[in-house]
């Protein structure tokens, strides 16, 4: 839904300039410049047609994610947790916004570090060191440590410069004085970063819409496209790992993680024998220092260096980081009020109907769905029907609707809705629905297929790619089980009987019944009060599982083992999956919400709203992605006009977010809570309708985040001058 001003109401050239600064302590980047422009031209070329074009561009450097914490992707939950541990004091780092370090030496070549010093370490005994130097100080690597690579802060990876140019058009044609013919165009590209399954650079990113559209006072019909192209858009965390790779391999015997074991080793050896005589942990750092050196690794940014440049222009699917998404919407919808022409409107009746046809054609040719030999198609039809009734002087008023849609990839679903709005006294209205609303699974949801960090697998929710998988003839087991099994294993009691094979039930959208109730009432003119509540039972949770394949036909596979129990390479012995899925059983939501606004004298004026969403109890090992604070709320002040013939303005705002649990593909973990105060000033010149602000967002600079592995936000203060504007 886009909202515009009409370009037969507000003509002539408009514009507005505004220039601030972000980074001003220098704690993430240095202090430096943002630039917001926009202008906008509209003309009435006559009383049947005018016109209007706007454009705006917006450039800063962009905020950064830089959370340093261990990350493990093995443990805790299905999607991982944050553990304990620094790149010095863990081998096997694996930095939350540290790419690169993903490629660890189990997952590149299926043995731990003790494993691979003792193969290391047959070499040095053929060199003449004794036998027992080098069994003494295998000894001392614990059985399950694991290394990984030395990884890459995401300000070395991705460009800090973020924009978006954006232009649009509407010309319009009154047919008659009650229809208008619209042409609607909006297209725009720009660079930033998105947290999805990984962190992706959106580089040169495309979008554009076109519509044309006949409306009239009662009915409408328009057909629409969006148009994407991810542009030169890439996966930093697979780029990352590729450029290490592109250094240095990782396996083999000259590869990274075998002369990363020489280093150690020999760094431990005594004096006499060419050795330095390095504690473990003191070996552990120079053998890191020492084998990145080696192998070439650049300090500081990457994102330009040639090399790094070649993997990012490479597609995906043909081992490159480049994220290719060409993917169109495609939609016609029409809406009929036939009150007037029943002529209902005299018993204060409206009878609405509509209809829409959407069709998404996925092409991501093989970067991120199912769709390597060709387009993926998913229709979606959908109707429906409203009737409103004024009764008893318009105390009451009753509404009913209902509409069935029918997705290509699933059953046809049915939705009623019915609410009545009661008035208890001018200006105070008590309100109430129910609905039964559904979601169709995602794009996403249904037809991802996409390898990620840690070697997991994001599969989506449709049985063909089971299929594709054989999942049929060489079943998945569930995560707690495998981990049981592993557990039997290292007790030197395997178990194969713990394992569970996951059951997978249709794939349905998920629906939801939930009930509202509210309030809204102004008092005495100057206090206005909105209050609600609802309770909601979702049945089919979208959300999703992880699961374990084994590759080589044993059960031992599931850990990565080779059948006769020796490690293995674990892609090659297993395959993780997240997947999406219905939840069994009934998920229930609750939350509710209050804001209040009250005039002041003078043109002054408080306001303030509290929100509040609950989830209930979910099954052990599903994963809801709920990702909701339990309390947000909003309270400012501010005032409209003041001094000098009420020129001055002003207004504040205090934002506050608790802290809640995040789920997320990237990564699981708590985001804390955060207070921001925003403000601004403004002096209105009316002779040429214009104003100049002053103002800030985050005013006091006090980072936050909003969700995990995402992006610190910090203070922006700027200063920005409207032409034509009001």
């Amino acid at each position: 839904l886009i909202n515009s001003k009409d370009p037969f109401k507000y003509q002539g050239l408009s514009f507005q300039i505004k220039q601030g600064v972000n980074h001003v302590d220098n704690y993430q980047r240095n202090a430096a410049p943002f630039y917001d422009w926009s202008v906008r031209w509209a003309k009435k070329v006559s009383d049947k047609f005018a016109f209007k074009i706007a454009s705006q561009y917006v450039q800063a450097q962009d905020w950064l994610a830089n959370d340093k914490r261990d990350y493990s992707r093995t443990t805790g939950t299905p999607n991982g947790q944050v553990i304990p541990g620094t790149r010095d004091s863990d081998p096997a780092y694996d930095g939350v916004n540290v790419y690169g370090d993903e490629t660890n030496l189990v997952s590149a070549g299926g043995i731990t570090f003790n494993s691979l010093a003792q193969q290391v370490g047959q070499g040095f005994i053929a060199q003449g060191v004794p036998s027992s130097i080098i069994n003494g100080i295998v000894s001392t690597i614990p059985a399950n440590q694991n290394i990984s690579r030395t990884g890459f802060d995401e300000k070395y990876v991705i460009a800090p410069t973020t924009y978006n140019f954006k232009i649009s058009g509407e010309a319009v044609y009154k047919i008659s004085s009650r229809t208008d013919l619209i042409f609607d165009g909006n297209w725009g590209t720009g660079s930033t970063v998105y947290t999805g399954s990984d962190r992706y650079a959106l580089k040169n990113l495309k979008m554009g819409q076109y519509k044309i559209e006949l409306k009239n006072k009662n009915w409408f019909l328009r057909a629409y496209t969006t148009q994407e192209n991810a542009g030169d858009s890439y996966n930093s965390t697979i780029a990352a790992r590729l450029f290490n790779e592109a250094l240095l391999p990782s396996g083999g015997a000259t590869g990274w993680f075998s002369q990363y074991t020489q280093n150690y080793i020999k760094s431990r050896l005594p004096a006499s024998l060419g050795g330095a005589g390095l504690s473990d942990a003191a070996a552990e750092v120079y053998a890191r220092s020492a084998t990145d050196a080696a192998s070439g690794r650049p300090n500081g940014a990457i994102y330009n260096n040639p090399l790094f440049q070649k993997i990012v222009q490479t597609p995906i699917s043909k081992g490159g980081a480049l994220f290719v998404d060409k993917t169109a919407l495609y939609m016609i919808e029409g809406q009929y009020n036939l009150s007037p022409a029943l002529g209902l409107e005299k018993t204060k009746t409206d009878l609405l109907i509509g209809g829409n046809w959407k069709q998404y054609a996925l092409n991501s040719q093989g970067t991120l769905f199912a769709d390597t030999a060709g387009k993926i198609y998913i229709n979606e039809v959908g109707a429906y029907a409203q009737l409103s009734q004024q009764l008893f002087n318009d105390v009451l008023k009753l509404t009913a609707s209902g509409r069935y849609d029918k997705n290509s990839n699933f059953d046809g679903k049915f939705t009623p809705r019915f609410s009545a709005v009661v008035k208890l006294a001018k200006n105070h209205n008590l309100r109430f629905s129910y609905q039964n609303a559904y979601r169709f699974p995602s794009t996403q949801n249904q037809w991802i297929n996409l390898l990620v960090s840690g070697g997991i697998r994001l599969m989506g929710g449709l049985p063909q790619l089971r299929n594709y998988y054989n999942f049929n003839n060489n079943p998945s087991y569930t995560l707690a089980s495998v981990q049981a099994f592993g557990a039997s294993v290292l007790n030197g009691s395997p178990n194969p009987g713990l394992l569970q094979v996951q059951n997978f039930g249709k794939f349905k959208p998920e629906s939801s019944n939930s009930f509202e109730v509210g309030y809204k009432g102004l008092i005495a003119q100057k206090l206005l009060i909105d209050v609600y509540a609802y309770w909601a039972n979702y049945k089919d949770f979208l959300g999703g599982v992880t699961v374990v394949q084994s590759q080589n036909g044993s059960p031992l596979g599931l850990l990565g083992l080779n059948p006769n129990g020796s490690s293995g390479n674990a892609a090659a012995t297993r395959t993780i999956y997240s997947i999406s899925v219905n939840t069994p059983g009934n998920v229930n939501t609750n939350g509710w919400g209050a804001s209040v606004q009250y005039l002041l004298p003078r043109n002054f004026a408080l306001n303030a709203n509290v929100y509040s969403d609950q989830i209930g109890s979910l099954p052990s090992g599903f994963v809801s992605y709920f990702n909701t604070p339990k309390i947000r709320t909003n309270i400012g002040f501010s005032n409209s006009g003041f001094l000098l013939d009420n020129r001055l303005g002003f207004s504040l705002m205090y934002r506050y977010q608790d802290s809640f649990y995040y789920e997320g593909t990237f990564g699981t973990g708590n985001v804390p809570s955060f207070a921001t105060i925003d403000g601004v000033i403004t002096f209105k010149l009316p002779a040429t309708k214009s104003m100049i602000k002053i103002g800030g967002t985050n005013l006091l600079n006090h980072y936050y985040t909003n969700g995990f592995g995402n992006a610190q936000i910090g203070g922006l203060y700027y200063v920005s001058y409207g032409y034509n504007v009001f």
